[in-house]
This record gives C-alpha cells, structure tokens and sequence, in this order.
C-alpha cells in the first residue's frame, strides 16, 4: 500500500524525505508540504509512516486488502511501541490492527568500519563484501547438487 500525504495535517518537517530509501518523498517547493513523487516505486516499508512525527502520512489500501471507499488511517505510538492500523469501510464497519515495533533506537545502530576494502577480484563474486567472514560462518549454505 503505497503513501500519500494528508496536507492539512504535514507542517513540512522534512522527517519523511530523509528516510525515504526510494528517495520518493518529497517536499513541494510552493506549499512546504510532503508528498510522494512516484506511488509505484514505494517500497512499503512505512519509515515515512514511522518518522513522521505529525502523523500526517497514511497508505492507500489495495483493492484486494480493502475495497473502494475505504480509509486506512496508520498511527505511530511511539510511546506503547506499536504501529496501529485502523481500516474504515464504507459501510461504516472498521478493524483495527496492532505491531509492535521491532526496530532500533534511532541513532543506536553503528556505522560500519574497521573492514579492509575488498580486492578486485570480489567484486566479480556474488557474495557480498566479507561474506561468509562477516558471518561468523566458514561457508555459506548450498543447494545440494550444485
């Protein structure tokens, strides 16, 4: 379900464009509020929802999640720690859903250091840099047979 931006509700903080991993929120230039640039490329990732300290950021549903004429309202209680979905149908029913939150401290994660650069030669490899070190294992699994 991608983003969209309830403009009466954005004071234009910016916390959205910052964290946007597809780089598609963006701020207008004339009304200095948010808004997603190209729906199609959200990841659905919801950091936007997460970040937004306005809550001023909800999702549109798919038809097959919720029909037409729906509302999906997502809320960030940072304090309980969950993510609350609420879904308003048109005929007035509506459902409610809560996650917990499972993700870090902001700030808490450590930047990556102290591994020498990779050769040449990895670069052609498929594993990623320092693998299967980096994972504290001696080789990555196989299919068997190959």
């Amino acid at each position: 379900m991608p983003t969209f931006t309830d403009m009466t509700k954005c004071d234009g903080c910016g916390e959205c464009v910052d964290i946007c991993p597809s780089d598609i929120m963006h701020i207008d230039p004339v009304y200095r509020r948010s808004y997603n640039v190209e729906p199609n490329f959200c990841w659905e990732c919801y950091s936007c929802v997460k970040a937004c300290p306005q809550h001023a950021i909800d999702v549109r549903g798919y038809s097959d999640f919720a029909p037409m004429g729906h509302q999906v309202r997502v809320l960030r209680e940072k304090d309980k720690g969950i993510i609350s979905w609420r879904i308003r149908y048109r005929d007035g029913r509506v459902k409610e859903f809560s996650f917990p939150i499972r993700t870090t401290r902001w700030g808490s994660i450590e930047m990556p250091g102290g591994d020498a650069a990779p050769d040449v030669e990895a670069l052609r490899s498929p594993l990623l840099a320092h693998e299967p070190e980096a994972l504290k294992v001696a080789a990555l699994p196989t299919l068997a047979g190959t």
